[in-house]
């Protein structure tokens, strides 16, 4: 059982970094430096405060950039790496999957968080399109909000985390079938 919560919490937290990189490696790492929460040996460096300081100011400058359009774009094309790279750290970084390989906890939370991402960075154009760029702070905000939450049900509960990723999954394809859809069948 403990493999599956496991499992389930390094989904949730990989999928979480797909849509903010820093949310989830600061909820890890605050957790696991209060003793809330234990990390894979090798990945303690997480919980160590200079690290997280250090995270802290990019997750500032991420936040404030994010929400200026334009800029938010240049901030997602870095983030295909940032955040994929995050979600592989923090799907590795979980002890409760011992038993799997290293390679495969990072190639695992590597597709889950670029699969995230670049489903964010798909989407967003719509909305800077339909809005002229005004609602993309608040896409912006909901990203952060539901990274935080993300993080927080990965840890304390990490079966509603993977339900809210099935269901980021079901709105990101109706928003593709509704907007991106119709431009290929036009075609």
């Amino acid at each position: 059982m403990e493999l599956f919560s496991g499992l389930f919490s390094a989904l949730g937290l990989s999928g979480a970094a797909g849509l903010n990189a820093y949310i989830p490696l600061l909820v890890v790492g605050a957790l696991s430096h209060l003793g809330v929460m234990h990390l894979a040996h090798s990945y303690d460096v997480i919980a160590n405060p200079y690290f997280m300081l250090v995270v802290g100011i990019f997750a500032a400058l991420d936040f404030v950039g994010d929400k200026i359009p334009g800029l938010d774009h240049t901030i997602h094309l870095l983030g295909g790496v940032l955040n994929t790279a995050a979600g592989a750290v923090l799907f590795a970084s979980q002890s409760g999957i011992a038993d799997i390989p290293a390679p495969l906890k990072l190639a695992l939370g590597l597709v889950v968080a670029g699969g995230i991402h670049a489903t964010r960075t798909a989407i967003r154009p719509v909305a800077t399109m339909t809005t002229a760029g005004l609602g993309n702070p608040v896409v912006s905000a909901a990203e952060d909000a539901s990274s935080l939450t993300l993080s927080v049900l990965a840890v304390f509960a990490p079966i509603l985390a993977v339900l809210g990723l099935a269901g980021f999954g079901m709105v990101a394809y109706r928003m593709y079938a509704r907007f991106g859809g119709g431009r290929r069948r036009a075609l």
